[in-house]
């Protein structure tokens, strides 16, 4: 079961003005399951993403980055789950078009104002027929108070849907912050592996909007990993609807947009850390913190190294303090002139290593009391600057193999 993380709630999602959402029961994969969803949006919002770095990056993600690039307002989101529609060639490509080709038409506007996404299955070729027939129904369905189950619609091996609300309050006026997310295996950047969505009835400049989702990105879904894979059709998307009283933020120094900044990026880092909590088979959630590093990135450098270490987390799973498995992950991380002697290493409130090697006063018992837990901080102090990251993941299990073993089936 997910890793302390609590049932959904349906009524703590919090619809946003200008956004509605449908769903339905395509068959794409297996029928009777909600696996496709459309997004309409109102005619002031503005869409702003960041997607995969994969060079094997399906089509719907090929598609999307054009739609944006060519300056039409963006009108809807169509989402299906069940096929990736990635490694597909120009047939994928195809069936792309052809999906947002149709929900234009029935949408009534133009090709390029639909974003087509997909997540399931590599190298299968999309079922474009059943998301067609698929359209009408999610249509028919559009509610701006159906994010509890969009969020269930864009699943496929989570155990439970991810999805978080806030409001804030920008020069007195208040405004609505909802995002959804999908992701439970496959999940590491670069960008963010998995569907994200969060929207906004705020009015945002389209620059700062971009620079938005990409902080935030940055700071939640480029901050995890479960199994140290990349996906091909990872996509966050965020939405202004400015449908809200508030005036359009304009200003990247102005509070406003500071305090809605943070908000998006709190969504974001919630919906960011349910997935790894869900990670396919997890018992545990482990934070990763490296502290005095010369660089952000040199930090996040060795809290990868660590997070994706496969001897290391199947030590967690194990609750077994085989602590020197860490250190090791440190070691390979590639921090070419890192002086061990200076590093630091804690579990929990326990310090482990220093001065190269073991801590004088540490004893097993006290690692093996902080691994039982279902929550677990490393704490990494490199003693070289100033610099800091963070980074969540969780263990291996055995369930992770069977899940894997039968994703297919």
């Amino acid at each position: 079961m997910p890793v302390n993380l609590a049932p959904l709630q349906a009524e703590k999602l919090l619809p946003v003005k200008g956004i509605s959402l449908g769903i339905a029961e395509a068959g794409i994969k297996k029928p009777g399951r909600k696996d496709l969803l459309v997004m309409r949006l109102g005619e002031h919002a503005r869409v702003a993403g960041v997607f995969t770095l994969n060079r094997f990056c399906a089509a719907p993600v090929t598609l999307c980055r054009q739609h944006l690039l060519s300056g039409q307002a963006i009108r809807a989101l169509v989402v299906n789950t069940g096929n990736a529609n990635a490694g597909t060639g120009e047939v994928g490509m195809a069936h792309a078009r052809q999906t947002c080709a149709e929900l234009a038409r029935l949408l009534d506007c133009q090709e390029a104002q639909i974003l087509p996404f997909s997540t399931g299955v590599i190298l299968e070729p999309l079922p474009v027929e059943k998301i067609l027939a698929g359209l009408p129904a999610a249509i028919s369905n559009l509610k701006e108070s159906n994010w509890f189950d969009a969020a269930h619609a864009i699943m496929t091996t989570d155990i439970q849907p991810k999805a978080a609300s806030s409001q804030i309050v920008l020069g007195g006026k208040t405004v609505t912050i909802t995002g959804i997310a999908k992701g439970s295996g496959m999940i590491h950047p670069n960008m963010a592996t998995m569907l994200g969505y969060i929207a906004t009835d705020a009015a945002i400049a389209p620059a700062l909007l971009q620079s938005l989702v990409k902080h935030a990105a940055n700071q939640s879904f480029n901050c995890i990993t479960v199994d140290g894979d990349t996906s091909t059709n990872d996509s966050f998307m965020l939405i202004a609807t400015g449908e809200a009283e508030a005036a359009e933020v304009t200003d990247a120094d102005s509070p406003e947009f500071i305090a809605l900044s943070r908000a998006v990026t709190d969504i974001a880092r919630t919906l960011a850390q349910a997935i790894v909590r869900d990670g396919e088979g997890a018992t545990k959630f482990m934070t990763i913190e490296v502290e005095g590093g010369k660089t952000q990135a040199e930090c996040r450098q060795v809290a990868y190294a660590i997070a994706r270490s496969p001897l290391v987390k199947t030590a967690f799973f194990a609750s077994d303090p085989n602590l020197g498995r860490i250190l090791a992950a440190i070691g390979y991380a590639g921090v070419a002139d890192l002086d061990v002697s200076l590093l630091k290493l804690y579990l929990g409130d326990v310090l482990v290593a220093e001065n190269g090697g073991r801590a004088a006063n540490y004893q097993e018992k006290d690692g093996q009391r902080v691994m039982k837990e279902a929550e677990i901080l490393v704490r990494v102090q490199l003693g070289r600057d100033e610099a800091h990251a963070t980074v969540w993941t969780c263990d291996f299990s055995y369930d992770y193999v069977k899940i894997n073993a039968e994703y297919r089936s």
